[in-house]
């Protein structure tokens, strides 16, 4: 099979892992669709997919298997032919139909969505790849035009229509791949000889360098499992490796064999012939680069699964795993090796048989320092490993080594040991995830975890959590919501079902009862999801999803109980779109706080409607006061009557005193009217003590007086409110006059403070108030202030000259200094 006069040079190693024996019964994988997910995930199986085969047997079936060939799911497909199928990032199951549309499935086999690859791709697409990078997942088609359409997320759904490639329809396709690098997807296909890169502006011929001059087409081409490196597989024999973007050769090597027998490797996905384990078989490896080569005896096609470290090798009874022998584990382990880490195996070896070699080895190791060296590269070297009877000969070893060590700190120790018991675990048959070490430090625990859950594997799940102690709000809660959804999908009674998950959720933290009724009311058990809000603890989350259940009688006890204002708001707004108008106000008049918050949101925004609401519960009180604030909002003819309908209101109510003060507003008004329409001067909204202050100013008295006799203004007001306004007005005569009318009610004291105001007035007036008042030191304060020889003898005669000597004295200083000037 191989050129003959090779020199064999030992450049790496490699080594083969049996993973499983198959525990399904499908009878080979000759002419059937297969897919199986990266990071040790499943497999699923479609057969009599093809056009040809449909036509003359039964009904395809697609199977799903875990990695051991336990069976997930299974279902006859029903839909269209499928081109190909592939899994998601998150292990969804997408097949790609001839007519160009996408269904999705769950590992589980439920359906869950589809999407369309546009309208180009209908009943024309002959060839789909699957592609994705860490965080999503795309589709590549080929319809029978020779047109690529691109879907770089199936979250996103954008369809991306890839420029033609030139002569295509005429030279035909050979081969083509997808390369997803950096958020950017671009595909090498090969025509003839020619190479071409297609991304979304522009097509692009490329010059494959170092490539054989007689090199006339190329049959496969693959990608490696990061897209940085691509492998060409020519007509001559020749596998041409390089970078993807096709300008740095890496390696060019010659194999004399069928074309189609035998296909290279590259971390790739590909099916091909495959001895078994007795089958004699050639393994090359180089970096980066996998060939698998031989001749194969028996009919069992072989799928090759790429992965982040290796190859997976499923067959219809075996399930292997080819790799590179990690450097830890080839220095331990190699024959003859004087590593820290063999050194200290062996002493360990030598330590359980009570041999004093232990001692030797361990001093050659300390000689050379290198013990910490040695237990890291123990520790190391267990995580590569499979089998737990050479893991645990391993740590052993590590830990006979570290225990010889003072300042070696234990942490890289333990969390192998849990990590291992982790990967043991869901390495299991019944579970099916042959995770390396590498992979799970790849794909972390919390995905780990969620890929655990939606296998239903729920107890696995929780123990995993505790054993790696895993925050609860993301491990042990998260897990066990997912049961809890899972459980109300059951056909156990809804009290039976409420109660078990009460039960076993108790008052979780981090667990949303919520989230878990939603998931109820999807599955249409409006009921149990009922019963399942009464466990929420958080009215605010209660009350959204009785909502949308049409349950608003309940949302609103709900709301009023968690003293949420704007939850309450919410509810309420929602009847009311919801319900009728007299339903509506029934409901508010069962809620008191519901109906109070209403009647001040109206207040606000809908008077309209606040006036229907005083009407339909008779309150009369709170109608009249309504009009009288409508009153004030309109001309003077609608005021009036508003406020007439507020009198009327107010006497049903039985409050005189507002009734009394509504009329009198009401003849105040039509008397402002009739004076702003006399005097063309605005009166119409001042109050009553305004109206008159103006009119006094105005000099009408008249109307003054009238007013001060029908509305009753108490005298000792009215008496300020016109010594104020001739005051303002000077009109000290008039002033003068009117405190001469009659007794002052309010005395004279004000008629001093508004005489004091104008310079122009005879203060002897000022100073005759003051004596009369018997305020005598006031008198005499504004007699020295003035220096006025005649007011500062009027004061002093006056004054008592026995009991008033210090202000006689102060008056005769202030006299004799007038006489001077």
């Amino acid at each position: 099979l191989l050129q003959q006069n090779w020199n064999w040079n030992s450049l790496l190693f490699s080594r083969k892992t049996d993973l499983y024996e198959m525990g399904w019964n499908i009878g080979g994988l000759r002419d059937c669709l297969i897919a199986a997910a990266p990071y040790g995930g499943p497999i699923a199986l479609l057969k009599g997919s093809q056009r040809s085969e449909r036509s003359h047997s039964a009904r395809p079936v697609l199977e799903m298997y875990t990695s051991s060939g336990v069976p997930l799911a299974n279902f006859p497909w029903k839909s269209g032919i499928v081109v190909d199928i592939g899994w998601t990032v998150s292990d969804y199951l997408l097949c790609i139909q001839e007519n160009g549309t996408v269904l999705i499935y769950d590992i589980l086999g439920n359906y869950c969505r589809h999407f369309n690859m546009g309208s180009e791709s209908q009943n024309s697409v002959t060839e789909a790849k699957v592609f994705h990078s860490a965080y999503r997942t795309g589709v590549a088609i080929l319809t029978k035009a020779y047109r690529f359409s691109v879907v770089t997320n199936i979250d996103d759904q954008k369809i991306w229509r890839l420029p033609d490639v030139p002569g295509l329809q005429t030279s035909g396709l050979s081969c083509w791949t997808v390369i997803s690098q950096d958020r950017q997807t671009k595909l090498v296909l090969a025509s003839g000889r020619n190479i071409y890169v297609l991304d979304n502006d522009s097509c692009t011929s490329v010059t494959v360098p170092g490539l054989d001059p007689d090199v006339s087409s190329y049959f496969h081409m693959s990608a490696s499992f990061n897209y940085k490196y691509l492998a060409l597989y020519t007509n001559t024999g020749c596998i041409w490796m390089g970078t993807s973007n096709l300008k740095v050769p890496l390696k060019y090597m010659i194999l004399k064999c069928s074309y189609y027998s035998c296909i290279m490797v590259f971390k790739i996905s590909s099916r091909c012939r495959r001895p078994r384990s007795q089958q004699p078989s050639v393994v090359l490896m180089w970096d980066r680069l996998l060939l698998v080569a031989g001749k194969n005896n028996e009919n069992d096609e072989l799928y090759l699964v790429p992965e982040l470290d290796g190859v997976r090798i499923i067959g219809s009874k075996s399930h292997e795993f080819l790799h590179e022998v990690p450097a830890t584990c080839e220095e331990i382990f190699k024959i003859a090796s004087m590593a820290p880490g063999a050194l200290l195996l062996e002493a360990h070896k030598e330590y359980k048989k009570e041999s004093q070699k232990a001692d030797e080895y361990l001093r050659e190791i300390k000689d050379q320092n290198l013990l910490p060296t040695a237990v890291e590269q123990c520790i190391e070297a267990a995580g590569f490993e499979c089998e737990p009877e050479t893991q645990k000969m391993l740590l052993r070893a590590a830990s006979f080594g570290k225990s010889f060590l003072s300042n070696f700190s234990p942490e890289k120790f333990v969390t192998m040991c849990r990590e291992l018991r982790v990967l043991n675990a869901v390495r299991d048959y019944t579970v099916g995830m042959p995770l390396t070490y590498v992979q799970f430090s790849q794909l972390t625990v919390q995905v780990l975890i969620d890929r655990l859950v939606f296998r239903r594997l729920y107890p696995l799940a929780i123990e995993i959590c505790k054993h790696l102690k895993i925050r609860e709000f993301q491990g042990v809660s998260h897990v066990l919501k997912h049961w809890a959804c899972f459980k109300v999908q059951q056909k156990d009674p809804d009290e039976d079902i409420a109660h078990a998950i009460n039960q076993k959720l108790g008052d979780t933290a981090g667990i949303s009862y919520s989230e878990i009724a939603a998931k109820a009311y999807e599955c249409g058990r409006p009921e149990l999801a009922i019963m399942l809000l009464d466990f929420e603890p958080q009215s605010g989350e209660q009350v959204p999803l009785l909502l949308k259940m049409k349950r608003g009688q309940l949302a609103l006890n709900k709301a009023i109980e968690s003293g949420d204002t704007d939850l309450v708001y919410t509810v309420v707004m929602y009847l009311k779109n919801e319900m009728n108008r007299r339903d509506f106000f029934l409901t508010l008049r069962k809620h008191p706080v519901a109906l109070s918050l209403y009647r001040q949101f109206c207040k606000h925004q809908e008077q309209d409607t606040l006036k229907d609401l005083y009407n339909q519960e008779d309150d009369h009180q709170e109608l009249a006061n309504f009009y009288v604030q409508e009153s004030y909002q309109e001309k003077v003819e609608v005021r009036v009557a508003e406020l007439q309908k507020a009198v009327d209101e107010y006497s049903k109510a039985r409050n005189e005193f507002a009734a009394k003060a509504t009329e009198e507003q009401i003849k105040l008004l039509k008397f402002q009217r009739k004076l702003q329409d006399e005097t063309d001067k605005p009166y119409v909204d001042h109050s009553l003590h305004d109206t008159v202050y103006n009119l006094l100013l105005e000099g009408s008295h008249r109307h003054a007086e009238q007013l001060y006799k029908d509305f009753k203004i108490p005298d000792k007001r009215y008496w300020w409110l016109k010594i104020s306004a001739l005051a303002e007005k000077n009109d000290w005569e008039e002033l003068e006059k009117f405190s001469k009318s009659k007794k002052s009610p309010i005395g004279y004291l004000a008629f001093v403070e508004v005489f004091s105001i104008s310079e122009q007035f005879n203060y002897l007036i000022i100073l005759s108030f003051l004596m009369s008042l018997r305020e005598v030191e006031q008198a005499a304060d504004i007699a020295i202030e003035r220096k006025n020889e005649n007011d500062l003898n009027l004061v002093l005669s006056r004054c008592n000259q026995s009991t008033d000597r210090s202000l006689v004295e102060r008056l005769n200083k202030a006299r004799s200094g007038a006489n001077k000037k």
